[in-house]
């Protein structure tokens, strides 16, 4: 008896050219979320304060002062607790950490990140199922082979666009960033104040370089694996 082989549900141009095009547009976004992740842990602040020639706070913090703070800062982003419990930390002399404009943009932050990173999720999930049905027949690998082609093609292009412009005019990248996504006002503070003496501009240019570079070479890993990957092509006719 003959071998009854299934009917791949991509057997069809136009499918499999939505499935590569999703994956290739979705790529710089779930990369570059990975890398922001990534820069979001304890082991990131500890290089980073720990780097010689970092700036030092004027008004008294260390080190430890930093790595005690800041990773409290970072896991509120990222947990399901409400700003209480940034609002309750305390200097040693009992006077509150975080003024009510700094937790306000805290919680702004929040918002966003929370956001984010769910809306990564269902992009990723989506992806996922997207790559797995072109993985899974012969004849529409090449399609996946492309989407991920382009899409670490477009990952390099994007970053090197916007390191470029963050390392010539970090003002405006910085500013820019800031005014895309926060209410004009809300994410300027006074020198003094604790957000800016646990994270100086100096930390955020540091991590938009650190994201950049991880980003970079996720890219370029894909980049090359993509390239040595070479599927066969089947011509696949325009409609199901």
């Amino acid at each position: 008896m003959a071998e009854t082989v299934s009917p791949s549900p991509l057997k069809s141009l136009v499918p499999a050219r939505l499935g590569q095009w999703f994956i290739s547009l979705i790529f710089p976004f779930l990369l570059v979320l990975i890398c922001v992740r990534l820069v979001m842990t304890p082991l990131f602040l500890q290089l980073i304060y720990n780097r010689s020639g970092f700036p030092t706070d004027l008004y008294g913090f260390t080190t430890q002062d930093r790595l005690k703070y800041a990773p409290r800062a970072v896991d509120y982003l990222l947990n399901d607790a409400d700003i209480t419990d940034l609002s309750q930390q305390q200097f040693p002399d009992g006077a509150p950490l975080y003024n009510e404009r700094e937790l306000r943009h805290m919680q702004d932050v929040k918002t966003l990140t929370r956001f984010a990173y769910l809306a990564a999720v269902v992009i990723g999930v989506s992806g996922m199922c997207a790559g797995a049905a072109l993985a899974a027949h012969r004849q529409t690998r090449w399609y996946l082979r492309q989407g991920l082609f382009y899409g670490s093609v477009f990952t390099l292009a994007l970053i090197a666009t916007i390191v470029i412009i963050a390392i010539v005019n970090w003002n405006f990248f910085f500013t820019g960033f800031h005014q895309l996504f926060f209410e004009s006002g809300t994410w300027r503070f006074e020198y003094s104040d604790t957000l800016i003496r646990l994270f100086p501009e100096q930390f955020w240019f540091e991590a938009a370089l650190a994201v950049g570079l991880m980003t970079v070479i996720g890219a370029g890993l894909t980049f090359l694996l993509a390239g040595r990957w070479q599927p066969k092509r089947d011509i696949l006719p325009d409609s199901a």
